[in-house]
């Protein structure tokens, strides 16, 4: 047993012969080899201690029964007199060794004094030596415990992760001959419906391997199954692939000639990696946790809801099984739209959304509505009140949307823009004014019509150039 000793704020190692010393030996060995090495006494009295605080009694037991290892660091405790000896003062030390070198001439003093001092670098550069390694393998041992604990083998499908598999999924696939990942697929199927309780007919199938014809030809996958709580009744699931989809069918028949059947559609390069030809089982499925729940919620539990309803048992799972107190702290995280819809799916669930409890809580928490103690009716309609409230809210926002936009007619007429300016001068039809038309000076009347910004009179007789003469229809080609 290897053993770190410390005397005098100073470390050195210690090594014990046999495969369970005990602390006498331990207390010879520092009396002879110690002590003497630091210039102490060997008939000095001292103590041994592992924590420096309290002391080992020896009464002839081991080390090992005292707690003591390989690699603790045992503390001998001297007595003050004894420590005060072998802890000079840098003062007095100094003077002691000024003395003896002006005696002696210092040369055997101080390659004493050296030799010394290398010895006990040695030994503390040896000690630093051991407790790094000491340290670095505890490191290690610990790392190694944690990765154990962190990934532990899962024991179901909805807690399995990619590179860790069930260990009944891994033993499906080691001793069937899966040829296309349908196979893989169907696998994991017979294995949730094994999770969820239900038996292969028959009773003779092990955990570790998958039933007797459940490859038909052409592809088809059979399955029938029995399940303990449904009593008479039979589960056959028929599987067939359909280009990059699997098919799966299950119909529940029971001894009365009720049958209910349930359809899901799984693709399985969702499941099933490009690496199922492999020999590791860890790479052949991914997302196994979705392929649980949606076989769970979509195909085992309202088969098994419907069987039980037909057969007259009370349900098993779901919102209507839980105790009313759960059912309310649940209800009431929801929302009013969703309240609404739930309240329709059945008679239990419409129940338990009139609550009258569940409707003052919720109209504290969208209106914020409270009512001191003592000032409540007995025969308060919470949900009606609810509604009141409601329709307050939807007939404030509905009118909060128009108040910021103008009336469409105005009390006050905006004033008119003023007529644009015409962006042609009056022309002159005929002769030469349609080709060279002349701006500047502008003609004194139009011979054809009246002068812009004129209206035409009103009556039979019009404006002529000609007074009351006929016009000369050739004056304007003359």
């Amino acid at each position: 047993m290897k053993l770190r000793v410390r005397i005098s704020r100073q470390t050195c190692r210690l090594e014990l012969q046999g495969e369970e010393p005990s602390l006498a030996e331990l207390r010879a060995r520092v009396r002879e080899s110690l002590l003497t090495r630091f210039g102490l006494r060997s008939d000095l009295d001292f103590r041994l201690s592992l924590n420096g605080k309290e002391d080992l009694l020896d009464t002839g037991q081991s080390l090992s029964s005292c707690g003591v290892v390989s690699g603790d660091l045992i503390s001998v405790i001297l007595p003050a007199s004894s420590s005060e000896e072998t802890q000079p003062s840098p003062s007095s030390a100094a003077a002691h060794r000024t003395h003896t070198d002006q005696q002696a001439g210092g040369s055997d003093v101080s390659s004493s004094s050296s030799v010394m001092e290398q010895h006990v670098q040695e030994c503390v550069d040896q000690d630093l030596q051991e407790r790094m390694d000491h340290q670095q393998q505890e490191c290690v041992d610990l790392q190694q415990e944690c990765v154990c604990a962190a990934a532990p083998p899962p024991l179901l499908c909805c807690e399995a992760e990619d590179g860790l598999l069930p260990l009944a999924l891994e033993r499906l696939l080691d001793s069937s001959t899966c040829r296309s990942p349908s196979d893989c697929l169907m696998l994991a199927l017979h294995l949730l419906l094994l999770e969820t309780g239900f038996i292969p007919q028959g009773g003779a199938v092990s955990s570790g391997e998958m039933p007797i014809g459940w490859q038909a030809a052409g592809g088809v996958f059979r399955l029938q199954y029995v399940h303990p709580l449904l009593e008479n009744s039979l589960v056959s699931v028929v599987a067939v692939p359909m280009g990059q989809t699997l098919v799966i069918n299950a119909v529940l028949k029971m001894e009365t000639s009720l049958e209910n059947s349930r359809k899901l559609l799984l693709k399985p390069d969702e499941y099933v990696t490009a690496e199922w030809t492999g020999g590791s089982s860890g790479v052949v499925y991914r997302d196994l946790r979705r392929l649980s729940r949606l076989v769970r919620d979509q195909l085992v539990y309202p088969l098994m809801a419907t069987a039980r309803q037909a057969l007259g048992l009370p349900l098993l799972f779901g919102l209507p099984v839980l105790p009313p107190e759960l059912l309310l702290r649940l209800l009431r995280l929801l929302d009013v739209q969703s309240l609404v819809s739930l309240s329709a799916v059945c008679r239990h669930l419409n129940t338990a959304t009139h609550d009258a409890s569940l409707w003052r809580h919720l109209l504290h928490r969208d209106f914020r509505v409270s009512f001191p103690a003592g000032h409540q009716h007995r025969d308060t309609d919470w949900r009606e009140l609810y509604k009141q409230k409601y329709r307050q809210r939807k007939e404030v926002a509905r009118r909060g949307r128009h108040w910021f936009y103008p009336p469409i007619n105005p009390l006050i007429p905006f004033p008119s823009a003023p007529a644009p300016l015409p962006l042609y001068p009056p022309g002159i039809i005929g002769g030469d004014y349609d080709q060279m038309p002349v701006i500047l000076p502008r003609p004194r009347f139009h011979p054809i019509g009246p002068l812009p910004g004129m209206s035409a009179p009103i009556g039979r007789r019009s404006l002529r150039p000609t007074g009351s003469g006929a016009a000369d229809v050739r004056r304007g080609f003359i």
